[in-house]
């Protein structure tokens, strides 16, 4: 196995380009489990810890460019309130430890379903800046997970940056597991309001081969917000539409059993999830400005 260390993004590129199955490593939380346990063995490796900005964000007027290789703890303690679904996300990620090394780079480049970001960046509507020697580069998150453990990325494709929307209306995020963090995920959900374009998104994690959204509990639920007024009122969910958005959440993944849950209880899950993060996020918008609750 050969170790690349290159000193700058250029480097990194140029390296990447002549050797394209090098593998990417920053903090190491899923290629080093997987070099350890031998479920992989890379002829080459390639440090990306000398690329400072890789380790940097930037908040703007209406996005956040959050640097590939930006820890969880970062996020958790400085983008709370430009990206809270991530944010939260972020808390169930292993240990502190981990939370201080991993960052949402190795999640989109492993792919895994079970990623902790995924469901709040789908849910966010982000996108994802790549580059190679050939120019840079936006896929957006609906497009970038093509497969099990597969991404959009070329073969001598890095990922530099995420772009995220600042969040407009609350955020909120669900994970089941026999804990808290430490944990893969059984399943998980998040879900953001987008007031200002009067819309929901979700995201589904570890209950389908690549992470997903529930659009047709998007569609149903945004058409019923719509219809019944409920953006300019504020007025609380009725039972009936939680409950049917949470049965069309359910049905929009697609679970395998595994060591980890049934199929049936992944779906299951899903479907509390959906209902009870709906709920919360909708209190949170009615009391943004005051809404009498009853």
């Amino acid at each position: 196995m050969y170790f690349l260390r290159p000193a700058s993004w250029e480097e990194a590129l140029a390296a990447k380009a002549a050797h394209p199955t090098a593998v990417p490593i920053a903090g190491g939380t899923d290629v080093m489990v997987e070099i350890n346990f031998d479920h992989r063995r890379p002829a080459y490796l390639m440090d990306l810890n000398r690329i400072d900005e890789l380790g940097e964000w930037e908040v703007g007027a209406d996005t956040v460019r959050l640097g590939a290789s930006v820890p969880y703890s970062q996020i958790m303690e400085r983008l709370r309130a430009e990206l809270p679904g991530l944010a939260l996300a972020s808390h169930t990620v292993a240990s502190p430890q981990i939370r201080n090394r991993g960052g949402v780079g190795g999640n989109l480049g492993t792919a895994s379903p079970a990623g902790d970001a995924h469901p709040a960046l789908l849910a966010s509507g982000a996108e994802v800046e790549v580059a190679s020697v050939r120019g840079s580069r936006r896929i957006a998150i609906d497009d970038f997970y093509t497969g099990v453990k597969r991404n959009a990325l070329a073969t001598d494709e890095l990922i530099r940056a995420v772009h995220i929307p600042r969040a407009d209306g609350p955020q909120q995020y669900a994970k089941v597991g026999t804990r808290n963090a430490m944990v893969i995920a059984v399943c998980a959900f998040g879900l953001a309001l987008h007031p200002a374009t009067r819309t929901v998104r979700t995201g589904i994690g570890s209950a389908a081969p690549t992470p997903v959204r529930a659009t047709v509990a998007e569609e149903f639920l945004n058409a019923a917000l719509e219809d019944g007024g409920f953006w300019e009122s504020r007025q609380t969910i009725t039972p009936s539409i939680a409950r049917q958005f949470a049965e069309l959440a359910s049905a929009g993944c697609n679970p395998i059993d595994d060591v980890r849950g049934t199929a049936r209880y992944r779906r299951h899950a899903v479907g509390v999830m959906a209902r009870r993060t709906l709920l919360w996020t909708w209190q949170s918008y009615r009391e943004e400005r005051g809404t009498p609750c009853g």
